[in-house]
């Protein structure tokens, strides 16, 4: 994408983030605070401008980082996410939770409530609790509405090139070279110290407002203090090797000292790690390995030593490992002994059902994902293994109804709506089959080509009253979204 070189205060904000993300030297007393962008403004833009934004700068994301679609993976981290967004006091918007699949020790925050944390973060953590504290740090950028400030008044900017230049400054420069260099180019040196300085106030605040969540949570309050001063530890040793949430989350003693303070009239919270975490943490270890002997060598040598922080997840581990590395008799004997102990977990039940489809026993795996819904029907997980299975096994119209079912809880997930209206498109559904591939479109960025899809299955013959209307219904609001977009120009427009 090529792009003229924009001066106005946003592309000076995103300009020091981009700038500083992709190694730009300053001078060695000035500390390095990248924006976390921030705003208590409420009126920056609607919120149905803000959802069209978020969405934009999710499909950037998508477009330049390896989002990782595993739902047990994912499902993990959204009920940890939604824990604390409940804790928050603010309930404010719709949060979408997700992973990226890279061994970056960072977190982010994108318009919209687009939470986004990276495998490697997940790794470094040593509890649940310092997990929880990065997750409710980048809420708390949320719930006090900090990136509008950067946006605010910018109705200059249309759309896709705001959403690309948040990308650009949160991800910096693996979203767009030729952004990144014009964002740089366009930072003045009388703005330097104003923009560090009001970074410094976001990241307090988020600071502060994050430990009254985790507290609120029942987690640790000072599991925030302990992972910033371990990181900054560790990474002495490193120097140009500082983990990433060091470069966009600056610690020194006064923060990691302001965090202390701050947890001190909450008191210590002794919170077991969930099952889960664990669980999370030792599929993420394996995939961590290129090849799957590697991975199956070192779950074998921490269980042998005894070097885990939960045994039932290093065998979980290795089950993963076995199969992957195509050892599926071993495989399987490690995920009978986890059943056995754990009959009715997700991830158990999953992978069970998962070996008993490669080993050809088709029925028996649907059988039992059925057991396993019937005692957590709204599992998104377990539906999305029973649909998976049932595409499998010939049943596109059974898979559909699972797949519906998720869509309640995932609305956001453009591969969803992909596999639904292969589903429908299998099952002979026709109107369904425009109205998941129009989603599917809308939410990867493409409104015109959504608004054709829905317009191709209102012609096409034969399809029912009630497909003909939900197809209907969903035109009118894509080509309300259109008018609005037209209207307005810029992202933000009139009020």
């Amino acid at each position: 994408m090529k792009t003229q070189c924009l001066g106005g205060p946003l592309t000076r904000a995103l300009g020091l983030a981009v700038g500083l993300a992709v190694g730009t030297a300053a001078p060695a007393n000035q500390s390095l605070d990248l924006p976390d962008f921030g705003s208590s403004a409420d009126t920056a833009m609607t919120s149905a401008q803000e959802r069209r934004l978020g969405r934009a700068f999710m499909q950037n994301v998508r477009k330049s980082l390896p989002v990782n679609d595993d739902p047990l993976l994912n499902d993990y981290i959204s009920s940890l996410g939604n824990e604390l967004v409940a804790s928050s006091g603010t309930g404010a918007g719709t949060y979408t939770f997700f992973l990226i699949d890279q061994p970056v020790i960072n977190a982010f925050a994108g318009p919209a409530g687009y939470v986004g944390v990276y495998a490697g973060l997940v790794l470094a953590t040593h509890s649940e609790g310092e997990l929880a504290a990065v997750m409710a740090h980048e809420i708390a950028h949320v719930t006090q509405r900090h990136l509008m400030r950067a946006v605010e008044n910018q109705s200059q900017y249309a759309l896709p090139t705001l959403a690309l230049l948040v990308a650009a400054a949160i991800l910096g420069a693996q979203v767009s070279g030729d952004v990144a260099a014009a964002a740089i180019a366009g930072v003045q040196a009388a703005s330097l110290q104003q923009q560090i300085n009001f970074t410094r106030d976001n990241e307090k605040e988020a600071d502060r407002v994050g430990i009254v969540t985790l507290s609120k949570a029942g987690h640790d309050p000072f599991a925030m203090a302990g992972f910033f001063e371990r990181l900054a530890k560790e990474s002495r040793t490193q120097e140009n090797n500082a983990p990433e949430f060091l470069r966009t989350h600056p610690v020194n003693t006064n923060r990691i000292a302001d965090a202390v303070g701050r947890a001190e009239p909450y008191g210590h919270r002794q919170r077991p790690d969930s099952l889960r975490f664990h669980l999370t943490r030792a599929d993420l270890r394996q995939r961590s390995f290129r090849r799957p002997d590697q991975a199956v060598e070192s779950f074998r040598k921490t269980l042998k030593e005894g070097r885990y922080a939960n045994e039932t997840a290093e065998h979980y581990g290795l089950a993963l490992a076995l199969e992957r590395s195509g050892n599926l008799t071993e495989a399987t004997a490690e995920t009978k002994a986890l059943r056995a102990k754990l009959p009715q977990q997700a991830e158990m039940v999953v992978l069970d059902a998962r070996l008993q489809r490669r080993r050809g026993d088709m029925d028996g795996a649907l059988a039992n994902l059925r057991e396993a819904l019937g005692l957590s029907p709204t599992s998104v997980p377990l539906n999305m293994a029973y649909a998976d299975t049932l595409m499998a096994a010939g049943r596109p119209a059974d898979a559909l109804r699972a797949l519906r079912l998720v869509s309640t809880e995932r609305p956001n997930d453009p591969e969803l709506y992909k596999l639904m209206s292969d589903a429908a498109g299998k099952s002979g559904e026709k109107g369904e089959t425009h109205l998941y591939r129009a989603n599917y479109l809308y939410l990867t960025g493409d409104l015109e080509p959504a608004i054709k899809q829905l317009e191709n299955g209102l012609r096409t013959p034969g399809i029912s009253y009630q497909a003909a209307s939900r197809l209907q219904v969903r035109l009118e609001e894509l080509k309300d979204e259109q008018r609005d977009l037209k209207k307005e120009g810029g992202i933000l427009g009139s009020r």
